[in-house]
Parts: structure tokens; sequence; C-alpha cells
């Protein structure tokens, strides 16, 4: 009711793992994912991973609506969109991983119930992969920064904030410290009054029968790193009072949902006598740590880039100055300069050919890497703005 003081909201989140020809029973696992959340009747959803555009028309059809960013909002007005691509997400040569093809990306919905203003945001951040060798942590870091300065520039109008996503990192990570910090958002899990479902708020686990086993390895438990964040920024609080995975394979199935367990978070939204200001979520020496640890790993990413740059740049000037000395060979047996000679034209072709390629390729990775040197380097800046605009606020009292 319009004014109600008091608001409960179900909030289910899901990385649905539906990629076309490469997710294992896919459309059976889309049409359980679509019954359960039709019967569930959850208030908001945010899914991950649908990338077929009949698997998306498939969970329109039984969520009985249409609406954008693969989110579904029952009875609740939706009065803007935005979607924003990070500008860093992998290399476009690491196929076998494939994030720099999905283009990974934040979207932002605002809501309107019961008198209360909510921006939903879901998003994917970039996979880790290996651990103990993580060559996309810098990239990661980019994205958490990214989606925390979106959050903070898009919600200053809105009465509460939510967060879902499979933000592919462990609750320690500096990544996750950084968009805590920086936003103020807390988490579900930590936060929750009640909690049901694999241990620690696992959401990658090993006794899933589409995860790899060995990547889980150093976690007998699991890994957790789908989260439901929150914060409320005006004249209201937000307390979760339940958060609840799924556990194993779907009810009367052999096979879960996805190879990620769901999170179900049941929140008590409630509004306070006096507004309450927007400020960071944790204390600003510790943030100011935060922020110089994920500015080391992100410089750390950008000499890696600058050398790469530097490699693909040398290796496209040797491909060139090949092409130039065929090009003098040419001339030369045009001249007459080795008359009475064969000239091996097979060869030549064959050596023009392989040169025009390696120019070209290294031409566009010294492009790309040229890039990612730019936006590295605005990230580390930006860092380093915030680093001096924390260290140079009086403290309180």
């Amino acid at each position: 009711m319009e004014g109600d003081p008091t608001l409960r909201l179900r909030v289910f989140d899901l990385n649905c793992w539906a990629i076309r020809y490469l997710s294992k029973r896919r459309q059976e696992r889309v049409r359980l994912i679509g019954n359960m959340l039709r019967r569930e009747g959850f208030d908001l959803v945010l899914l991950q991973e649908v990338w077929s555009e009949q698997d998306y028309s498939d969970l329109k059809v039984k969520l009985g609506g249409c609406y954008p960013f693969s989110h579904y909002f029952r009875r609740f007005p939706i009065l803007d969109t935005l979607l924003y691509q990070y500008s860093l997400n992998g290399y476009p040569y690491m196929l076998q991983h494939g994030d720099w093809f999905c283009g990974k990306s934040v979207g932002l919905v605002i809501i309107k119930i019961s008198g209360i203003i909510f921006n939903v945001y879901v998003t994917h951040l970039h996979a880790e992969y290996c651990r103990e060798k993580d060559a996309y942590l810098p990239h990661r870091l980019v994205q958490a920064w990214e989606l925390a300065q979106f959050i903070r520039h898009t919600s200053k109008a809105a009465d509460v904030v939510l967060l879902g996503g499979d933000l592919n990192m462990h609750p320690e990570d500096v990544g996750i410290r950084l968009l805590r910090g920086w936003t103020g958002l807390r988490d579900a899990f930590a936060e929750a009054a009640r909690f049901e479902g694999c241990e620690d708020g696992c959401t990658l686990v090993p006794n899933n029968c589409f995860t790899v086993k060995t990547e889980l390895l150093p976690f007998p438990l699991g890994i957790r790193i789908d989260y439901i964040l929150y914060k409320a920024i005006s004249s209201f609080t937000v307390k979760c009072e339940e958060l609840k995975t799924t556990t194993g394979t779907a009810p009367g199935m052999d096979i879960p949902f996805s190879d990620h367990e769901a999170v179900m978070a049941t929140l008590h939204i409630q509004r306070q006598g006096q507004a309450a200001g927007a400020t960071l979520g944790t204390a600003e020496p510790t943030l100011a740590d935060v922020v110089t640890e994920a500015r080391t790993e992100v410089g750390v990413g950008l000499r890696a880039a600058q050398q790469q740059r530097y490699s693909t740049g040398r290796m496209a000037v040797l491909a060139l100055l090949l092409l130039l000395l065929q090009a003098l060979a040419a001339l030369g047996v045009l001249a007459g300069l080795a008359a009475g000679q064969p000239f091996p034209k097979l060869s030549f072709s064959l050596l023009a050919f392989l040169a025009i390629g390696v120019l070209l390729l290294a031409t566009g990775l010294h492009l790309f890497h040229t890039i990612e040197v730019k936006m590295l380097q605005g990230t580390e800046e930006q860092m380093r703005m915030a680093l001096r605009a924390l260290q140079e606020r009086p403290s309180d009292g």
C-alpha cells in the first residue's frame, strides 16, 4: 500500500549458466528455473548468463512479463533503466575463456514500490580461472571500481539500493572490500538474522554435478561468489530477515538449476524518523588502505599491459621491415639485378602473406593493449585522487 512505513521484499539472484551449445541440459534447466520462479512468486528476480533469445522469451512467458536485462519485477512500475558496459573485460585472444566476447556490464532498473524508490543493479564480473596466478585481477578490480562509481553516481535520488550478481570474488578479496567500502553496501549473508543453505553461504560447491571439481580443490566447502548487497540512503532502514541458498538438485529432478546455487533474501524495509546521510561503508583509514591495495594491483596490471604493448609494437615493426625487404627484393628482380637466376615466386608469396598476417595481428593487439593501458592509467589516477581525498578529509571530532 502506498505510504506503508514497512515493506517486506523477497529477492532472488542466480547465474543461470544458460549459454547455447556450451551449457549442459540448458533448455531443461531454464524450464525448471521458470517454473520455480512462477511458483515462489519472488518480488525481484536478478538473472545472469541468459544468453539465448529463446531462453529469455521462455522465461518471460513463464513470468508473464517483458522486461530489460533479464529482470522480472512483479506489480511494480519501472521508472527508468540503464546499462553500462565495463571498459576492460579480459583479452580477445583468450578464446577458451570468452569473457571478452560476452561484454560484461551492469544493468540498472529504477522501480517504485509502496512509495519507496529502489535502484536495483545486477552484474557479472570477469571470472578468476586461476587463483594462484590471476592474470585478470587488474581487469576485475577496474570493473569493481567502475561498478562502485556507477552505483554512487546513479543512486543519489534512491531510497534503497540493491545489487545482485556473480561478482567472481571471495568475500575477503580486495575487490569486494573496495566495492562495499566505496558504496556502503552491506552483505546480506553477513547481516542475515537467519540463514539456510550451503555451509558458509557458498554458491559454487563441489557436489554440484556441473562444477569443475579441480577448480574447487583448495576449497572443500566451495566458494561464495554470488551476492545480494543492499543499503538504505534516505529515511529508511534495510535489514535482512532471512537468506537462503539452493542446495543440490531441483525438487524431483536429478540436476540442479545451474552450476551456481541461487541466493534468496527476504529484506525488511522500514521508514525511520529522520533522513540518513549517504556515507561510506567503512572507517576512512581502513577504506584508504583498501584503495591503496587495489591501486597497487591495478599498477601491476598497468605495467604488464605496457610490456604487452611494447612487445606487440615491436612485432609489428619487424613484420613491416620484412615486407619492406621483400619489396626491395622484388624491385631488384624487376630492375634486372638478379638476371639469370630463377625467382622463387611461391616462397616469396608465402613469406609475404605471413608477414602481412603478422603485421595485421600485431597491429591489432598493439591497439588493444594501448587502450588497455589507457583504461588502467585512468583507473589508477581516479584511485589516486580518491585516496588523496580520503587522506585529506578531516577526521570527526
